[in-house]
């Protein structure tokens, strides 16, 4: 019988014929496709491991780069920040400087409109005294002051006027909700009505308003429901204005006595 499990000529043995010439047929039949594949997969793995390695090589390039540029980008922020820091603090610190003069400089004009004040009042005691002692002046002086009075009468209305006219502008400023147009549109108006009115020129209004509306800042608190706590340089410049129309008012009517 066959043997099934060792047909003939199935198992590649070398030598298996008499003179050995099968098995070296089937040995070089077999060890040159194996060669072939040895020699491929070689070259495979050489030729895959360059292209890994230029492809490391490559992605380290590259996260090197994007690296160097991240930090240079940082740096450079950095730098910015800090210039931006030490300009602003710069400008922080002669802001408050300029406010701080300012204020010292109308205080201080404001203690000297309180001394003149008190020494036109005592030139109007004087005053008083010689209309007493000289009775025909008397009548001139009343008429005089009956003018003046007048014209402060008038001045205290505007006075009233840019008074609620600042309340409501300062509002519209500390707002977040009304449109920074209608408070624009307000400071032009009273602009032209300070530069047209002449009591108003008198007092000399247009300037005091522009700074107003350009350094007065403050605002009252979140829940503040009281319109008059806002603002702080307007209701030094009207209580100014107050002592410009006293002192006005008084040097009007000595101007008209000394004259007649």
């Amino acid at each position: 019988m066959n043997n099934l499990n060792d047909p003939p000529n199935w198992n590649i043995r070398p030598n298996s014929g008499a003179d050995g010439s099968d098995g070296s047929r089937w040995n070089y039949a077999l060890l040159v496709p194996m060669l072939g594949l040895a020699a491929f997969r070689w070259i495979w793995s050489r030729e895959s491991k360059k292209e890994i390695e230029k492809e490391r090589e490559a992605y380290h390039r590259r996260t090197a780069a994007f690296q160097r540029d991240l930090e240079a980008k940082y740096h450079a922020t950095i730098s910015e920040n800090r210039r931006a820091v030490a300009q602003l603090s710069l400008e922080l610190e002669k802001e408050q400087n300029r406010t701080t003069s300012y204020r010292e400089a109308l205080i201080s004009q404001g203690r000297k409109l309180v001394e003149e004040k008190k020494l036109l009042e005592q030139e109007r005691a004087q005053v008083m005294q010689e209309k007493r002692q000289w009775q025909p002046l008397r009548t001139a002086y009343l008429s005089c002051l009956e003018k003046e009075e007048d014209w402060q009468r008038r001045a205290k209305l505007l006075l009233k006027e840019f008074e609620d006219a600042l309340i409501e502008r300062q509002s519209i400023y500390c707002s977040p909700f009304l449109p920074r147009k209608k408070r624009l549109e307000l400071e032009k108006n009273l602009l032209v009505r300070a530069s047209v009115d002449p009591v108003a020129a008198d007092l000399e209004m247009a300037a005091g308003l522009i700074d107003i509306f350009k350094h007065d800042t403050y605002c009252g608190d979140v829940w503040n429901t009281n319109r008059c706590q806002n603002g702080k340089l307007m209701w030094l410049y009207l209580k100014y204005w107050e002592l410009i129309v006293e002192l006005k008012k008084f040097k009007g009517v000595e101007k008209a006595i000394l004259e007649k």
